[in-house]
């Protein structure tokens, strides 16, 4: 049974993983924070998980108080692991503190907002303990069911070139005004601040890079370098000081993020495009964010797989009743049957029907899963691993090429 703690919490992800009863953590995990809102926030989120009516957690918090509580984790040696989520911008110096103690690490991204923090990359992804990024969108179904029909070559072909186009175009749209658990999030004021949380180059683009490295780089040799990188740009959501109080419950705008406020309008750069290739294929991740999210939605993933016997398409949004939907446009039917016994092993109860494009393939409800319940199974993946006693190379590897892209890209827009 493995002991978790928590240090400086500051974002919901970290109370995420433990959103579900969980027999091989001990029930007792420690928190390590300074008093204050984001400390109070996690211990909300938990004491919910304990408090619902059906499946509820048995988690006991306790809370240790330090004048440096990263110094009092690391010198009590009460914890097996850490998790964190929170404030980014020292975020890869915290996980190589914790790393030379012998404490492994389940560390939410983006791991950097800032090229410089990229020095600390490759000790902490040298070897043991081990380190690991919440990458949830692996465990998300209709991306799962995207990566097996890109691998049948008989119907997908192979990825079209960089030279014939975009072969990977990636998308996302998330709102900062959602739910949580149900519960309309309050988000931290220092979420504003670019050089505490980092912007649209940072965040969610990790998830993105991770699920083109999931598709093209299977034997995990891509090493990124300035001419993988072919563009970069960022640009704000225009955040005004109604829609500010309704995320943060604050009023006015901070000093904090005065360089950033036009009048009475916050202009926050929380989105962005990346534009690479990764072995001779060309990517794009495109994520943007919205003010309040829809009603019944939450975030929202497009992408055009491009293949060169057929695309594979992800829709998701109103027209999809905001479930994801993959669509094959242009695959031969003779494949796509020869084709269906395997996918429908992997996926029992897939179906599919005609679409404005081609084919509707469509997951039964069986098989879906929400974004927040990828915590766990995260969670879940790091326990095995650290239980097996293994610190995986060409996870190590992934984790670095992804990074340096990310380190790569900010150092291009800030040129």
């Amino acid at each position: 049974m493995v002991t978790l703690g928590f240090f400086d919490p500051g974002h919901f992800h970290a109370a995420l993983t433990l959103k579900s009863p969980n027999p091989r953590i001990n029930p007792v995990v420690h928190l390590y924070a300074a008093p204050g809102a984001d400390r109070e926030a996690f211990l909300s989120l938990v004491a919910a998980f304990n408090s619902r009516d059906e499946a509820p957690t048995r988690w006991q918090v306790e809370v240790h108080e330090a004048d440096n509580p990263l110094s009092a984790l690391v010198d009590e040696g009460r914890v097996d692991a850490v998790v964190l989520a929170g404030r980014n911008q020292h975020k890869l110096a915290t996980i190589a503190a914790l790393h030379a103690a012998g404490i492994a690490v389940l560390a939410d991204k983006p791991w950097l907002t800032t090229p410089e923090a990229l020095a600390h990359l490759d000790a902490v992804t040298a070897g043991g303990p081990l380190v690991m990024d919440i990458m949830t969108s692996r465990f998300d179904p209709t991306a799962q069911l995207r990566r097996v029909v890109a691998n049948t070559s008989a119907v997908f072909g192979d990825f079209i070139s960089a030279e014939a186009g975009v072969g990977v175009e990636l998308g996302s749209r998330h709102h900062l005004h959602k739910l949580v658990n149900g519960a309309p999030l309050i988000r931290p004021e220092w979420y504003f601040d670019r050089n505490v949380q980092g912007d649209g180059l940072v965040d969610i683009q990790s998830h993105m890079i991770d699920q083109a490295q999931w598709l093209l780089d299977s034997e995990v040799s891509w090493k990124p370098d300035t001419n993988s990188l072919l563009g970069v740009e960022a640009w704000p959501t225009h955040v005004d000081a109604t829609l500010y109080h309704d995320i943060t419950g604050a009023t006015p705008f901070p000093a904090m993020l005065a360089g950033d406020v036009v009048g009475d309008v916050l202009h926050y750069t929380c989105n962005g495009q990346i534009n690479f290739t990764i072995h001779g294929v060309q990517v794009q991740t495109r994520a943007e964010w919205g003010g309040k999210e829809p009603a019944g939605g939450g975030d929202l993933h497009h992408s055009i797989t491009r293949g060169t016997h057929a695309e594979i398409h992800m829709r998701h949004g109103p027209q999809t009743n905001f479930l994801p939907e993959l669509h094959l446009c242009g695959a031969n039917t003779e494949a796509v049957y020869a084709s269906w016994p395997d996918w429908v092993e992997a996926f029992p109860g897939l179906t599919r029907e005609p679409s404005d494009i081609g084919v509707r393939l469509i997951l039964p409800q069986s098989l879906r899963s929400t974004h927040e319940s990828h915590f766990c199974m995260v969670l879940n993946d790091f326990l095995d691993l650290l239980e097996a006693g293994t610190w995986s190379a060409s996870l190590a590897a992934q984790i670095r090429a992804r990074y340096t892209l990310i380190a790569t890209a900010k150092s291009r827009a800030e040129a």
